[in-house]
């Protein structure tokens, strides 16, 4: 997800809206917002402007930006506007490292470029529909990239039998059979967990379907490619996405290096915390990263985070009894044996 998607999907919001700018946009009410056709058209100028200029300063705090196109310009012109500040956006992102965040409110407090594209594709896509809509014009992103932008932005939803109509449900601008309607959302960047050494940076559905077939999932590996078990991680976090269970926080996170970008293995939770405030805790590490203390670095970090919440009270991790070096990094890391059978270790940390 990048300047690329940007790009088209303002492309086909010019086509379409081009259509209707010899209409007063001011008359007419976008969809189901309480905003005009015209304020519709001039937030999307906004959020795109306000988007690069986060991704630019590398802010980290909401830019005090005030934004407005002057009465007096017409309709076309006001989309002339929205591809430029769709330039800009672009030219961000393009320009901007892949590790590099900058502050977004929702949910943690920030996002890093792709995060930053797919909520610019997002409220360009939504909001054309809404003036469309008000104008009673016929418009439909291509189904690819709401696919994309559930994978990315909408983890926690369930994916519906077709991408878009699915996204317009899950913004409350629509209906969904079998679902009850939506009224209130909010969409969810990547949760990132900080270390001295590491970055644990959550992995989306997006990045999880890749790695489950093969590729990196937009990480540059430290032996080239992940572990297994990193693989393995993804095939599951998939399947809960599927199934409309995953919880982005209590998913996979790669491990990322500070020093060079590079993912050196991964670590997350076997599924949210029961009923009970328990959660279960894995990791891998690439060959190449073993023995430099990542992964004890990376579980002080995870479980500290986790056990901060009023929602888990123990954390546990399942060890074979072969894996001495696993054992000693569960050790490190504070967990106590509490059990065993003729294969594995059980450990557990408390709050």
């Amino acid at each position: 997800m990048g300047g690329e998607q940007v790009t088209e999907a303002v492309a086909g919001a010019v086509t379409v809206l081009r259509t209707a700018v010899d209409r007063d946009w001011d008359r007419v009410k976008a969809g189901r917002l309480d905003w005009s056709c015209r304020r519709t058209a001039e937030h999307m100028a906004e959020a795109l402007l306000r988007y690069a200029g986060g991704l630019a300063g590398r802010a980290e705090r909401r830019l005090p930006l005030t934004f407005g196109i002057a009465k007096d310009v017409g309709n076309d012109a006001a989309l002339d506007i929205l591809q430029t500040t769709c330039a800009l956006l672009v030219a961000a992102i393009r320009t901007t490292p892949r590790e590099v965040r900058a502050f977004h409110p929702y949910p943690f407090r920030s996002a890093n470029r792709e995060g930053f594209a797919a909520m610019g594709v997002t409220e360009v896509v939504l909001h054309t529909h809404d003036i469309a809509e008000g104008l009673g014009l016929a418009y439909a992103p291509p189904a690819e990239l709401c696919e994309d932008l559930l994978m990315r932005l909408f983890p926690h939803v369930r994916p519906g039998p077709e991408p878009w109509p699915t996204l317009l449900w899950a913004t409350g601008r629509g209906d969904l059979p079998g679902r009850e309607p939506v009224t209130e959302w909010r969409w969810s960047n990547n949760l990132v967990v900080p270390t001295e050494r590491l970055t644990l940076q959550g992995v989306t559905p997006a990045a999880a379907t890749d790695l489950r077939m093969g590729g990196t999932g937009g990480f540059e590996w430290l032996d080239g490619e992940p572990f297994e078990g990193t693989r393995e991680a993804a095939g599951m976090l998939v399947k809960a996405y599927e199934a409309g269970v995953h919880r982005p926080e209590w998913g996979v996170f790669a491990l990322v290096r500070r020093e060079d970008g590079r993912a050196v293995g991964s670590m997350g939770f076997h599924g949210a915390p029961d009923e009970e405030g328990r959660a279960e805790v894995g990791y891998d590490l690439v060959e190449g990263a073993r023995g430099h203390g990542y992964a004890t670095e990376a579980l002080r970090s995870l479980a500290a985070w986790a056990l901060a919440r009023d929602d888990v009270g123990t954390l546990f991790a399942t060890v074979e009894r072969a894996n001495i070096p696993s054992q000693g990094v569960v050790t490190r890391a504070g967990f106590t044996r509490v059990s065993e059978d003729e294969e594995t270790y059980a450990y557990a940390l408390h709050r």
